[in-house]
């Protein structure tokens, strides 16, 4: 068995490029970035924070999702798959890309909660524990930003 499976947590760099090509399919691509934390060593020398980023691609429901709520600086969780692809520019110079096709988008939060007036963010009671969608439980049909299908039974 084989696995392709990428994970990310970080903040949008820029609201996703929505567009619909034929039978009215939607498809978002947005860049993400993932942070890892500096440290100091052992003998105090500074090590600085590195950021790595990443371009999503969501389709279909997910993609309305990204339309609908993820705007630049929203903080997201991915899981997806790795995809690469290459292709030829006008002066016929090739190109490569590694993409992470989304299968799951969990909606976290965002910088600041305090702007979610007239933008289609969730307001702040919403933004965090948002539920899951992703293309195999749901579709753009049935998915009601923060409220679950899924009955809770917890106890607190």
């Amino acid at each position: 068995m084989f696995v392709n499976k990428a994970i990310l947590m970080g903040h949008v760099g820029k609201d996703p490029d929505i567009r619909y090509i034929e039978n009215d399919v939607a498809v978002a691509n947005f860049p993400l970035a993932t942070t890892e934390r500096g440290f100091k060593t052992k003998d105090g020398q500074d090590v600085p924070d590195k950021t790595e980023w990443h371009n999503i691609v969501a389709w279909r429901g997910l993609a309305k999702l990204a339309e609908g709520y993820i705007r630049k600086g929203s903080h997201i969780y991915v899981e997806g798959k790795i995809r690469k692809r290459s292709w030829d520019d006008q002066a016929n110079v090739k190109h490569y890309i590694t993409e992470i096709y989304a299968d799951t988008i969990q909606l976290l939060g965002r910088k600041d909660t305090n702007q979610n007036q007239n933008t289609g963010s969730l307001p702040p009671e919403q933004s965090f524990g948002a539920p899951i969608l992703n293309e195999q439980t749901q579709t753009e049909d049935n998915y009601v930003p923060g409220v679950s299908d899924v009955e809770d039974d917890l106890p607190f």
